[in-house]
């Protein structure tokens, strides 16, 4: 069997997610990165692999390998190249790096992920952009949106499991007061029963507080191999385990079954066997929270709830931080913000911080596995990676 090194993350720098109307697009990956290689005490990456839903799109900036290698201040010293999986992007780009320097290829790494939603003028212009990650033909071009289509599940997903509407408040509820530990996040005040159920449905079953609010932002790591890890690192290094990316199929009505995220099953098989990680082991899940359905499709999906079932995990405490699984330890896509194709590297920043101890008001009691994953659209595509301490 073939001898792969020890893939470890070095370095995590993140900016706040907000809308950064001052900040370029090109800044925002900067600053980031180098953030990322200060912690890393000072590694430099021989590839940086970028995740972006929007940039070519919204920001008109695409080429983002040469762009990021520039403002590194690494032009002509480093391959850059952009990873492509609409809201999982970073995710992806994560990936590519773990592939990169378990082949051998690259001794030292850059992951970034980035997204400015703000280049973006007019909510009818944003919707249009965000359809991309649905299928143009049979989806998009019919008015079908990611949050339509969302909406059109759960209501599904109610009809079939009959249980009562407002359980799912738990979901939101979790993510929001695990942010208000996060200084990074976007929302900081705890979120009662009460003020979900007096928000608006913004395409019902949906209310506002089912959906993650899309914002501005970017976040980076450092990756190498262990024997590599600087003598003079401030901290231990996390242990990328293993990387599963699984693309399914893209529109819902050609799914075998349209309330099962199959993508995000096999993913999550496939990491825990590369990783030889069983399912009970892992001790928090950074999942793909884009909307409710999202949070109770993937805990179905990753066997953490059986089917039509997950509803229950939002209402016994399961999912809390002191529960058995935690989730959205930081406050997830719903309570930190969503910028989206750069989500997937936030999580793995957030992830290792609660691996490093370093998670603050929002640690939980001596992690040794996480779990984290990023869906493309509606599970399209779904990227899982295990970290350990």
């Amino acid at each position: 069997m073939a001898s792969y090194p020890e893939v470890v993350i070095v370095g995590i720098g993140q900016l706040p997610v907000r809308e950064h109307w001052d900040v370029s697009l090109r800044e925002l990956a900067g600053r980031a990165l180098r953030s990322a290689r200060k912690d890393a005490a000072d590694l430099q990456p021989q590839a940086i692999y970028i995740g972006s839903m929007l940039a070519a799109s919204a920001s008109h900036q695409a080429n983002l390998g040469a762009l990021v290698c520039e403002v590194a201040g690494l032009a002509g010293q480093a391959e850059g190249v952009t990873a492509e999986a609409a809201e999982a992007s970073g995710a992806a780009a994560l990936y590519l790096a773990w592939q990169a320097i378990r082949s051998g290829m690259v001794d030292v790494a850059a992951v970034v992920g980035v997204e400015k939603v703000t280049d973006v003028v007019g909510a009818g212009q944003e919707l249009n952009l965000l359809g991309a990650s649905l299928d143009a033909d049979y989806e998009a071009s019919e008015g079908l949106t990611p949050t339509g289509q969302a909406a059109l599940l759960l209501q599904r997903y109610l009809y079939e499991n009959q249980f009562p509407r407002e359980v799912l408040q738990g979901f939101p509820i979790i993510a929001h007061n695990n942010a208000v530990n996060n200084p990074n996040a976007m929302f900081g005040r705890a979120l009662t029963g009460k003020t979900y159920n007096q928000s608006a449905a913004v395409a019902a079953p949906l209310n506002a507080f089912d959906l993650a609010a899309h914002a501005d932002g970017a976040a980076a790591l450092i990756l190498t191999r262990a024997d590599l890890v600087p003598k003079d690192l401030p901290h231990k290094p996390v242990k990328l385990l293993s990387s599963s990316l699984i693309a399914g199929r893209l529109a819902v009505h050609d799914r075998r079954d349209p309330l099962f995220f199959e993508a995000a099953a096999v993913s999550v098989g496939q990491a825990c066997l590369k990783a030889n990680v069983p399912l009970a082991n892992i001790d928090f899940f950074e999942y793909s929270d884009n909307s409710t359905l999202h949070a109770l499709l993937s805990l179905e999906a990753a066997g953490f709830a059986p089917r039509g079932q997950a509803w229950k995990l939002a209402t016994d405490g399961s999912l809390t931080l002191t529960g058995s699984l935690p989730v959205a330890t930081m406050g997830g896509h719903m309570g930190r913000g969503f910028p989206l194709g750069a989500s997937g590297v936030y999580q793995a920043v957030e992830a290792c911080l609660q691996l490093r101890g370093e998670a603050g008001g929002n640690q939980i009691t001596h992690p040794r596995y996480g779990m984290i994953q990023s869906l493309a659209g509606t599970c399209a595509a779904a990227v899982t990676h295990i970290l350990a301490g």
